[in-house]
């Protein structure tokens, strides 16, 4: 009796630990995936797709780079499945382009150097330009939490900005009237 209670203790110290192991792993396993959220969550709130609604305005582009209609290369990473994706090119706009940190107004950490707000985005535009540092409230609604946040201007530039239409490279559905890539974010196809 004594070695049946001692076999069935030890089984049951094994069987436990090897569950604390389990956990272990999964906890470790679990912090990893947060990590890797963490590093891609950034434009996880993003609007992939749009009404292809412009703000009022702004100016369409009289001789961009890549004409309404034609088709380019993706060559930027603003969210998963853009890079090498080919796309079709449905607004060319010149304008003023703003890089933005900004915490959402959904509450959540701070969104740093968000590619990109135009000049027509931003409540408190006007014939100006803003300049790196200036504070400012957006009024895009890209990401969730966008719209009515307060925002540092990180870089300005005046450039063409693109909509365009894709198909992630990830696979998935077809993505339309993307805001915004510039023409250097662009490679002829």
């Amino acid at each position: 009796m004594k070695k049946q209670l001692i076999v069935i203790g030890l089984s049951t110290i094994i069987g436990l630990s090897g569950c604390g192991n389990d956990d272990a792993s999964q906890e470790s396993n679990s912090s990893q995936t947060n990590q890797e959220q963490t590093n891609h969550s950034e434009h996880s709130g993003m609007n992939h797709s749009s009404s292809g609604e412009v703000p009022e305005g702004v100016k369409e582009a009289e001789n961009p780079t890549f004409p309404v209609g034609s088709t380019a290369i993706l060559e930027t990473d603003h969210m998963e499945g853009m890079k090498g994706a080919e796309a079709e090119i449905v607004g060319a706009y010149d304008t003023t382009v703003y890089t933005v940190s900004y915490t959402p107004t959904t509450g959540g950490e701070k969104v740093t150097n968000h590619k990109w707000v135009i000049h027509e985005e931003v409540k408190e535009a006007g014939d100006t330009p803003f300049q790196p540092g200036d504070e400012v409230t957006l009024e895009a609604e890209h990401m969730e939490g966008m719209k009515g946040a307060k925002a540092t201007i990180d870089t300005a530039q005046q450039a063409t900005v693109y909509m365009v239409d894709y198909t992630p490279t990830t696979g998935g559905e077809k993505v339309t009237n993307h805001k915004w890539v510039t023409g250097d974010e662009l490679s002829a196809k």
